[in-house]
């Protein structure tokens, strides 16, 4: 379902970890300039306990649906007997899905990454800081497996190569 492709020719384009990294980067920086203006205003928001668990439970759904659809597609290429196939249709929704998730983990853990870092520079001697730099520390791992889970559904999924250099068939001349 995943190629190397021109966009606009059906196809989903394959993720690029480029793309996520530069994600990943920017909003770290700019979350981290946030915090620090934020903190000088006012009090800093706090970072979600739940954010690291949800993240974490993208990434088990997204590692559980590469593994069933790796061991459908591995049962019917070796073409057992009552092998349940996979749609196309299905698939394209799981790299979809995958990729969405990845550029939202990105964004996110760049995020939560730009608050830890200002919460490390400003100083852990506050028990309440110190939590939150941890959550900050577990969503960005977190954020980093959602987007391992996403590259290892996207290339479960991905379709061979194709051959240009094979001749066109008579019908299609």
């Amino acid at each position: 379902m995943v190629r190397r492709a021109k966009a606009g020719n059906g196809h989903v384009k394959q993720l690029r970890p480029a793309v996520l990294a530069g994600i990943f980067v920017v909003a770290g920086v700019l979350s981290w300039a946030g915090a620090r203006l934020w903190n000088a205003y006012g009090t800093l928001p706090g970072v979600p306990l739940a954010a690291p668990i949800v993240l974490g439970v993208i990434a088990v759904v997204l590692l559980a649906t590469a593994l069933s659809l790796r061991a459908r597609l591995r049962a019917q290429r070796e073409r057992r007997p009552g092998a349940k196939g996979v749609e196309p249709l299905m698939a394209a929704r799981a790299v979809v899905f995958g990729q969405a998730s990845a550029l939202v983990a990105a964004l996110v853990a760049g995020m939560y990454g730009g608050v830890g870092v200002f919460l490390l520079a400003d100083g852990l001697e506050v028990p309440a800081r110190r939590d939150q730099a941890w959550y900050a520390a577990f969503s960005v791992l977190a954020g980093a497996a959602v987007i391992a889970a996403a590259l290892f559904l996207e290339h479960v999924l991905k379709l061979p190569e194709d051959d240009d250099t094979t001749p066109h068939s008579p019908a299609r001349t």
